[in-house]
């Protein structure tokens, strides 16, 4: 029998620019004020902005709250560690 993955649940909300709750977040990979880079089960998520903070995190639940004044939110299909995702941040940091 053949196994099937299915994803598992992610949601972005977004509250007047200022606040977002993200869940199914596996990992933070990175963060600053300007930039956080999240690792989600429907890819990669990089959330740009100005000013923006990591209020809340709980990587056993999957749950991450931001403020600050967001700007753009930009999603990629890399998942998982490795190659591809150096590729990933080949491309993020030119």
């Amino acid at each position: 029998m053949e196994e099937r993955t299915v994803p598992k649940n992610h949601k972005l909300v977004i509250n007047n620019r200022k606040t977002s709750t993200v869940t199914g977040v596996t990992d933070v990979l990175s963060f600053d004020l300007n930039e956080i880079l999240l690792e989600t089960e429907q890819g990669m998520l990089m959330v740009k902005g100005a000013n923006l903070h990591v209020n809340r995190l709980s990587l056993e639940k999957g749950e991450v709250d931001i403020s600050g004044g967001i700007d753009s939110l930009a999603y990629s299909d890399v998942q998982g560690h490795g190659k591809a995702q150096e590729n990933l941040f080949a491309k993020l940091f030119r």
